[in-house]
């Protein structure tokens, strides 16, 4: 089993999937099927096997109906977690610096799938949710 998605609530979807893009290095999916309004929603690329839907709030009601439960989408989750090489680490604070958006505090031993991760940070998307960074040795 793996984690195929997660679906974040944003205001822009294309202004956060250039700050996926840019900042953290994922792939852009569907950005042209979205500005024909072919799909609901883009998404950005993890991994081979792993994606964020990047889902527009004004869809709240219509996600509603398609999972057939009232007033549960548009709701924010705690946040996501990354895992990345040391590298991709140390580039993304560089890169989140340079934009003025600092991460947090750093987290050294912090359990994670893989066991313990040395280092870990969390930071805020262009919408406010949270995301979590680390690297595991």
């Amino acid at each position: 089993m793996h984690l195929d998605h997660i679906v974040l609530w944003v205001d822009d979807p294309l202004k956060s999937v250039a700050f996926y893009v840019e900042v953290l290095g994922l792939t852009a999916i569907r950005i042209d099927e979205f500005r024909a309004k072919q799909v609901l929603f883009p998404s950005v690329r993890i991994s081979d096997d792993s994606i964020i839907d990047l889902m527009p709030r004004s869809a709240a009601p219509t996600v509603d109906a398609i999972a057939g439960a009232k007033d549960t989408s548009g709701r924010p989750l705690n946040h996501v977690c990354l895992a990345m090489s040391k590298a991709e680490f140390d580039a993304l604070a560089g890169r989140l610096e340079a934009r003025g958006t600092p991460p947090g505090r750093l987290m050294e031993n912090s359990f994670g799938a893989r066991g313990i991760a040395p280092k870990a940070f969390y930071f805020k998307d262009l919408d406010g949710n949270v995301l979590e960074a680390r690297h595991y040795e």
